[in-house]
């Protein structure tokens, strides 16, 4: 629930934000940030994770083309490494934000770590189910993660990317036992940081 100070701001005031890839042993994580458009509603908005690939894929469609405006921000494996994974969720949806072509008055992040940002900040636990902007910025984030994961698959086979998407199963501690760790491997990481000793 919004407070008194907070209705008073139109939707197209308040960016919707959430990032997608934190548990992964490999590659970027990913956020998004998402300005609704008022006059035109997404049907079905909800948390990625609960959604169907398919489904994801249909709205990420439908909120690219419908949403005042959004936008995607990351952090690299080395940066992870560099200053952590929550340091760098942070940093990509300070770098989401900042992508917008409308500027926001208001952050709503899912969550309960607020990144620094030049507008108001509000976090929210289980977000990305309650608020529909920052559902949306869970769908593209993760529909543009998984779509990347896919494609460095191609150029690191073994791994298992493309079913996985970088997370620790068995098949991808496997494949980095059998096959080493690569450029897109989070050192930091425990199981990574195990293998290379």
């Amino acid at each position: 629930m919004m407070t008194s100070e907070e209705e008073i701001l139109s939707p197209i005031h308040i960016a919707g934000v959430d990032e997608v890839g934190r548990g992964p042993l490999a590659g970027p994580v990913v956020a998004a940030a998402v300005i609704l458009h008022p006059d035109r509603p997404i049907a079905g908005l909800a948390d990625s994770k609960k959604l169907s690939e398919k489904r994801r894929q249909v709205l990420d469609v439908e909120i690219r083309q419908h949403a005042l405006c959004w936008a995607l921000g990351r952090a690299e494996p080395e940066e992870i490494d560099r200053i952590n994974i929550l340091q760098a969720s942070l940093l990509a949806m300070q770098r989401a934000v900042s992508g917008l072509t409308a500027e926001p008055r208001l952050a709503l992040v899912d969550g309960n770590r607020a990144p620094d940002l030049f507008c108001r900040v509000r976090t929210i636990i289980g977000g990305d189910s309650s608020e529909p902007a920052i559902s949306a910025a869970s769908i593209i984030a993760k529909v543009a993660r998984d779509k990347e994961m896919v494609e460095l698959d191609t150029r690191y086979p073994g791994y298992g990317l493309a079913k996985h998407k970088g997370y620790p199963t068995k098949q991808h501690i496997a494949a980095l036992q059998e096959l080493g760790v690569t450029a897109i491997h989070r050192r930091s990481f425990g199981p990574v940081q195990r293998l290379l000793g």
